[in-house]
């Protein structure tokens, strides 16, 4: 297996946590060799690693399976019930990503549109969990989503062209079928805002008051999205108001479109910040492309089968493309093997599922308080993983260079839903990895 080409920030000077919450690290799918930061060492002594990570995993509370492999290999260098399955929690999202750009390559965008239908017009909704009514804003740290007060002027400039003064907005959301909220998810979810009823058309993920800290959503985002919709065009001297849910006419000419980001730059976003919506949306893309039905369960399907053809499918099993499902079960090995072969230089279109993962101290999920304390603090800057969180489970995979440039993938899994987890302990484990000079 090639070796991995990396982003330039794969070691990083040490910053205080004041200034690394400021200056959260962007992750980019733009790639440089390897032996731009220098030839690799030789992999680590796996008895040397053992003794070091061990020390950590016999001290836990809870049990953590674990597993290390060399990237450049394939050969694993430690394992402690590493083909045993556990929740992964939001892990799950690397699975998702990784199926995405295999089957859906790094360039595909999904695309929201506005149809003519008698004497009104639909909304079409393709699941771009993008799609916003903030304006755009230097600096807000997240990739150029797709605009709805754009789609709104496209609109109304079209049927103003064609003398239409006054509509009603429907809406059609069928590119989704199926239940809006999946196989163990539990009941808080939505009303704590952790995730909107799962819909091919949402404004700003479903959010109440998107733009604030504020999580709750709306019980039905294609209708909300319709309403806000009809407001803006009214603003833009179409006088509207919403309509019904319909299937638009096929084959009928767009009177406005807007895209998404590319996948890549989705599936980075997503990867960096945990976005269960963007998550969901992903996974039903994949769901479509390989003609599934485009719910939970077909996605689930689809995803396997893409892994399947990756040779990548075993130990997985999901219900979701986020993670949030407490019904999924993933072994460390899966997981490790995923990173590996997103590593690859034979698979570089898969390079955004590595990429998007939160550098640890600095950015997304990985951001202070995180990789800050004596047993973590030598990650910062070297780990970039995934992370994994829900009631008495926390799990975190991901890669790192050693102290001898040898670029190493892992996998921890702590928890079963029923106790408590330290996630710092995780943290220390990858430290670890990224410290080691085991030879």
């Amino acid at each position: 297996m090639a070796v991995a080409k990396l982003t330039p920030d794969r070691r990083l000077s040490p910053r205080p946590p004041a200034v690394a919450e400021r200056e959260a690290v962007r992750t980019t799918a733009t790639v440089v060799p390897l032996s731009a930061a220098g030839p690799a060492g030789g992999a680590p002594n796996s008895s040397v690693l053992a003794r070091r990570l061990s020390g950590l995993l016999d001290g836990a509370r809870t049990p953590i399976n674990a597993v290390v492999v060399d990237v450049r290999t394939g050969r694993q260098l430690f394992a402690r019930d590493a083909d045993r399955p556990a929740t992964p929690a939001s892990t799950t999202k690397l699975v998702t990503s990784v199926a995405a750009l295999a089957a859906l390559g790094p360039d595909h965008r999904i695309t929201t549109k506005v149809v003519r239908s008698g004497d009104g017009v639909v909304l079409v909704g393709g699941g771009d969990p993008t799609v916003t009514a903030l304006p755009a804003s230097a600096g807000r740290g997240r990739p150029a989503f797709a605009s709805l007060a754009d789609l709104a002027r496209q609109t109304a400039a079209a049927l103003k062209a064609s003398g239409i003064r006054r509509v009603r907005v429907d809406y059609d959301a069928t590119a989704y079928q199926g239940p809006r909220t999946a196989p163990g998810w539990k009941p808080n979810y939505i009303p704590d805002g952790e995730v909107a009823p799962v819909s091919a058309l949402a404004v700003d993920e479903g959010r109440v008051a998107p733009g604030t800290t504020k999580k709750a959503r709306v019980s039905d985002p294609p209708a909300a999205a319709a309403a806000l919709f009809a407001r803006m065009l009214t603003r833009n001297g179409v006088t509207a108001t919403r309509g019904r849910a319909v299937m638009a006419p096929q084959g009928a000419a767009p009177l406005g479109t807007v895209q998404s980001p590319p996948l890549s730059v989705l599936v980075e976003h997503l990867m960096t910040e945990s976005d269960n919506d963007a998550a969901e949306a992903v996974a039903r893309q994949v769901a479509i492309k390989r003609g599934y039905q485009p719910s939970f369960a077909g996605a689930a399907q689809a995803v396997t089968d893409v892994l399947s053809e990756l040779g990548a499918a075993d130990g997985i099993m999901v219900n979701d493309g986020s993670g949030l499902s407490t019904r999924n079960r993933i072994t460390p090995n899966a997981l490790a093997r995923l990173v590996t072969l997103a590593a690859s230089d034979d698979r570089p279109e898969l390079r955004a599922a590595i990429t998007g993962m939160p550098v640890a101290g600095f950015s997304g999920t990985l951001s202070p308080p995180r990789y800050t304390t004596v047993h973590s603090a030598a990650g910062a800057g070297l780990v970039r993983a995934k992370t994994g969180t829900l009631a008495g489970v926390s799990t975190l995979a991901g890669f790192a260079h050693d102290v001898n440039g040898r670029l190493l993938a892992f996998a921890f899994m702590a928890g079963d839903g029923t106790g408590t987890v330290d996630p710092g302990r995780l943290d220390a484990l990858a430290a670890t990895v990224a410290s080691c000079g085991c030879v």
